[in-house]
């Protein structure tokens, strides 16, 4: 009985043996892609029957007008969005001129009330708007009348502030806050409506929280009126036909 005897190899491999197998397979792929490449190239190249520098001084005219109409793109885009702009400005406008005189409308509908309706001498709420001064307000109040015929309105005026000096309850006449009222009983002689506007500056520490009024026609019919309205600071002025 014979027996057979195996002899084991070791063979050692080295790990640099690896990495330059790896870097020639990876050189040989290029080579492979660039050569594709080049043979493409070259078969367009031949099939419009033009060489390389041919094909691109015929590209470079088409590679300009391209360009030239995407700068023009641009330019008429811009023009396009500053025009939209204009007439959004414009729209915007035209609705707040359209709800002016629908405002104004309002006003002046009110006034031509019927005779079983009509009160006669009537205040509007008195506004406020803020200017860039601190403690620094335009005031607008209207005294109107409401009738269905309208005689002239004669009587006056009286307006005050009131509010928190400190800890304490104070009021001012208006005239003695604002330049544009020489006397705090203001004449009435109107029509229609009469406007009183101008400016107050604010007491140092004079927290208002409103106005009190009294407004008193002597003709056509003796008529007192007491009202008291809110310190309310608005963005603008309720339209009323100026």
């Amino acid at each position: 009985m014979s027996s057979a005897h195996y002899r084991t190899v070791i063979k050692q491999q080295h790990r640099w043996h690896r990495e330059i197998a790896l870097l020639l397979g990876l050189l040989v792929l290029l080579a492979a892609f660039a050569l594709g490449y080049f043979l493409g190239t070259q078969a367009v190249y031949t099939y419009l029957g033009l060489g390389p520098g041919e094909a691109y001084a015929s590209s470079e005219p088409a590679l300009q007008k391209i360009q030239q109409e995407f700068e023009d793109q641009q330019v008429q885009g811009e023009l396009d969005r500053v025009a939209l702009g204009m007439v959004r400005q414009e729209i915007a406008a035209q609705k707040e001129q359209i709800a002016n005189l629908e405002e104004g409308l309002r006003f002046y509908k009110g006034l031509m009330a019927p005779e079983e309706i009509a009160q006669g001498l009537s205040l509007r709420k008195l506004e406020l708007l803020a200017t860039d001064t601190s403690g620094r307000y335009i005031f607008r109040l209207v005294v109107q009348q409401e009738a269905l015929k309208h005689p002239v309105l004669k009587g006056t005026l009286q307006v005050e502030v009131f509010g928190l000096l400190g800890a304490e309850a104070k009021s001012y006449p208006l005239a003695d806050l604002s330049d544009a009222l020489d006397t705090n009983t203001i004449t009435l002689r109107f029509r229609y409506f009469q406007s009183i506007e101008g400016e107050l500056v604010l007491p140092e520490g004079f927290t208002p929280q409103g106005f009190r009024v009294v407004a008193r026609a002597s003709s056509p019919r003796k008529v007192e009126l007491r009202e008291q309205f809110p310190w309310d600071v608005k963005e603008r002025f309720a339209y009323v036909g100026k």
